[in-house]
């Protein structure tokens, strides 16, 4: 129930206890201290009841005077009561547009000085710190960034230039190639933060250019069953329509690559991936569907929250950053579209992308 139900209904139950407090005083007034007038001092000549009289004056007071006063007490104070909080519904509708994106903006204050303008002060203040601390995370994530970049480089070049000596023994050769491995891993993960740091800041534009998803998705295909053909799984492509999209090809790219890799990687050996594009309306919906061990329904949410992984005994196993799904998920956000993960235990999981701005193909 709403502030305002509640103040109404009590203010209702103010003014109906007003006028029953009321019919019972003009009661008191008009029968009960008549009556025990009359029975102290019997008027012989009266011919009329005064209880009846009394009773009727009652109930003229409360038709005539009670009844429009309860009418008009109840519009009123809900008049008085909507006015009153109306500026509390637009706080709130304000406040709800405030995400991680719009920090820096300001919430109406009404000047007056009242309980509601020093909340939305306090509310804007609040704000504002919470904006200087994305900010300075943004900042320091990106100079961390920059800053490995270069040892990164460099050790990834030392670790080349060793594997070339051809008199390393087996052991040693493994180990730096192991070393090699892991340095890679954590360039892609500085990369990867990088790239959403800077997109979080609005430091990425994308193109806004006519790209034809069903060759990008058959290029897609190509690279995929390259990838799965050492765990021998089987790449295919489901209808595929031809259709055009508005946006950025290096990006759409990408984004069927993180999507199709982590189809491969989270996958039994000799397992399906399934590739597909329809049209739908003025949208392209593109499905990559994969016969992995499926994931638990209160995982999924979880997602696309970076590093989250949904089977750590599994993935383990997994070579990756734990932000493909991520930087897929603001790339199809960027582009205006949006993206879903079906999926159950043992079932098939399905990643459902929706894109829209769909052109039709020229000839």
């Amino acid at each position: 129930m709403t502030i305002r139900a509640r103040l109404t209904l009590w203010f209702a139950t103010v003014l109906v206890a007003a006028m029953l407090a009321m019919a019972l005083l003009s009661y008191y007034e008009l029968v009960v201290e008549p009556r025990a007038q009359a029975s102290a001092h019997p008027a012989p000549d009266a011919k009329e009841d005064p209880d009846e009289d009394g009773a009727g004056d009652v109930v003229d007071i409360l038709a005539w005077c009670g009844l429009p006063a309860l009418a008009l007490g109840l519009g009123g104070g809900w008049w008085l009561m909507r006015r009153a909080l109306a500026p509390i519904t637009a706080l709130t509708r304000a406040a709800e547009r405030i995400n991680e994106h719009n920090l820096g903006e300001r919430l109406p204050r009404s000047g007056n000085g009242d309980e509601l303008d020093r909340l939305t002060e306090v509310f804007n203040a609040m704000t504002a710190r919470l904006h200087d601390s994305f900010g300075r995370i943004r900042e320091f994530t990106l100079h961390a960034s920059h800053e490995l970049k270069t040892p990164l480089t460099v050790m990834h070049g030392e670790l080349e230039t060793a594997l070339q000596n051809g008199s390393l023994a087996p052991a040693q050769r493994n180990r730096l190639e192991s070393e090699l491995d892991e340095v890679q891993r954590l360039t892609r993960i500085v990369d990867g933060l990088t790239l959403l740091t800077r997109a979080d800041a609005g430091q990425i534009a994308l193109a806004r250019d006519p790209v034809q998803l069903d060759e990008l998705l058959r290029e897609a295909l190509a690279d995929a069953q390259s990838l799965a053909r050492p765990a021998n799984i089987q790449v295919t492509l489901a209808p595929c329509d031809q259709v055009t999209v508005t946006g950025d090809r290096h990006r759409l790219r990408q984004l069927l690559l993180n999507l199709t890799d982590n189809a491969i990687k989270y996958n039994h050996r000799d397992g399906t991936v399934t590739l597909g594009l329809a049209r739908a309306g003025d949208s392209a919906q593109i499905t990559i569907a994969n016969t992995g061990p499926g994931i638990a329904p209160e995982m999924v949410p979880r997602l696309f929250d970076p590093f989250f992984r949904a089977d750590s005994s599994h993935s383990q196993a997994v070579e990756g950053c734990g932000l493909g799904l991520t930087i897929a998920r603001w790339i199809v956000t960027a582009h205006g579209g949006t993206i879903q993960i079906r999926s159950s235990p043992g079932n098939v999981t399905t990643a459902v992308v929706s894109l829209p701005g769909v052109g039709d193909r020229k000839p």
